[in-house]
């Protein structure tokens, strides 16, 4: 007899299960039914700022898979369909069209939640005013490009200095705007320790863009039309035609709360390692709205990335699909960029370490992208952590011009496999002058580590 799975989400984690799950079994032995709330299937949320700042041209060039080409692939898609209710025991979700206003109620065999997250929105005064926006989904981009387009005036406040925040400033900046990001925060990018952070604080500023820190929003103030006209701090107004929030996301989980299944610290629902909500053998969640557990400090985290989402949806749909998969963890890794500034982190930042108890060393060394003596040879600033008794590593962070972001995924292999920064220095690493010193600074800092921990004993 067909089986039926359901799919609550319809973007990178929900889709990735339902497509993987196809390919694994026919329509006739595996209905799959799938709910999303918005408009769109299968899209990068991550260009969403290269869009707003012109570098994607069309918005249909964000869109990996529509829903027509799921439905032509027997994956019943229902867009602008939102799930309300979870009936655990009775294995069904209770679903309404958000332009019709019908209710109906789905049976499932097999269950995925890939819910996504919601963004962070301050309770503030004037916080919903026109000319507020934030960019978590396609409809918003498309809203804040048209109200750029409507908008007189040159001025931009960005609320949020992590990477939709910094992202977004680059976006704006490259439209003509004069921009501002205000971060409550003591440097921008807080997933880097201060002292890099500053480095990016530094750029910033070379950039024109105006950088606040310590910076507590308290209201957002508007004219006489009701429009957006300026943010306001316990120091300061900041004048703005358009305010766009970086605050960050958390778990979209309410629907999972309320059906009674398990959520951890960060109120990310639990999963074992196929990615299976724990205690339930039909039910699995991927994407934004899951904990998953750091490799490096052996706990429990929040890490929302389309990299990670995709990979739960692979995992859920082969076993859904009667294959086997596991998804067994994250190094915390995250590149991005303001202009031609290149931002790169993974593992564990000082703050990380301490709370979970470690003790480390830490060093810094400037070096350059590729031979110091070939034209374009940029700076680049490498900060390491390392245990202070095995000289295993902790994490790593970059800072630098062309050439410098991607470097981190040495680390990430590095602390993926557990590696000393001793043994780091004999990574048979490529090199070139056109791409590399002699060399890497990865290696340069892992020499620097290994010299720290044999120091400290």
């Amino acid at each position: 007899m067909s089986e039926r799975l359901v799919v609550i989400g319809g973007d990178a984690a929900g889709m990735s299960a339902a497509s993987q799950a196809r390919r694994l079994k026919s329509a006739g032995e595996l209905e799959i039914v799938a709910f999303e709330r918005g408009h769109f299937s299968s899209y990068s949320a991550c260009g969403i700022p290269y869009w707003v700042g012109g570098d994607v041209a069309e918005r249909g060039e964000l869109i990996a898979r529509s829903p027509e080409e799921h439905r032509a692939r027997d994956i019943d898609l229902r867009m602008r369909t939102e799930v309300t209710a979870i009936d655990v025991p009775g294995r069904r979700v209770l679903s309404r069209d958000l332009d019709g206003g019908t209710e109906a109620w789905t049976g499932f065999d097999k269950l995925v939640i890939a819910t996504g997250a919601r963004p962070l929105r301050p309770p503030l005064p004037g916080i919903d005013a026109p000319g507020v926006h934030g960019v978590q989904t396609l409809d918003d981009g498309q809203a804040l490009l048209d109200s750029l387009e409507r908008t007189p005036g040159r001025r931009a406040v960005v609320v949020g200095a992590g990477y939709i925040g910094v992202e977004m400033a680059e976006a704006l900046l490259a439209r003509g705007y004069e921009v501002t990001v205000l971060t409550r925060g003591e440097q921008p990018m807080a997933t880097l320790d201060p002292d890099m952070g500053r480095l990016v604080h530094r750029a910033m500023d070379g950039l024109g863009i105006t950088t606040v820190v310590n910076a507590e929003v308290t209201k957002i103030l508007t004219g006489t039309d009701g429009r957006v006209r300026a943010v306001a701090t316990a120091a300061a107004e900041y004048p703005a035609d358009v305010v766009v929030l970086g605050t960050g996301v958390v778990p979209e989980t309410s629907l999972a709360r309320a059906a009674g299944l398990p959520l951890g610290t960060h109120g990310g629902l639990l999963t074992d390692l196929a990615m299976r909500v724990r205690g339930h053998e039909d039910i699995w969640a991927g994407g934004d709205c899951v904990e998953v557990m750091d490799l490096v400090s052996g706990r429990e985290r929040y890490v929302p990335l389309g990299t990670h989402a995709n990979k739960h949806g692979q995992v859920i749909g082969a076993n859904v699909g009667g294959d086997y998969a596991t998804f067994p963890g994250v190094v915390g890794t995250a590149v991005s960029k303001v202009c031609d500034l290149e931002i790169a982190r993974t593992g564990l930042r000082e703050k990380d370490a301490r709370e979970v108890g470690l003790r480390f060393v830490t060093v810094t060394v400037e070096s350059t992208s590729r031979a110091g003596y070939y034209p374009g040879a940029a700076p680049m600033t490498v900060k390491m952590l390392a245990e202070r008794r095995t000289g295993r590593l902790l994490g790593v962070q970059i800072v630098g011009r062309e050439g410098a972001a991607k470097r981190v995924d040495i680390a990430a292999v590095a602390l993926t496999a557990g590696m000393t920064v001793e043994a780091m220095t004999a990574l048979d690493l490529g090199y070139a002058p056109p791409f590399s010193p002699v060399w890497d600074p990865v290696l340069i800092a892992a020499r620097k580590a290994t010299a720290a921990v044999r120091a400290a004993g």
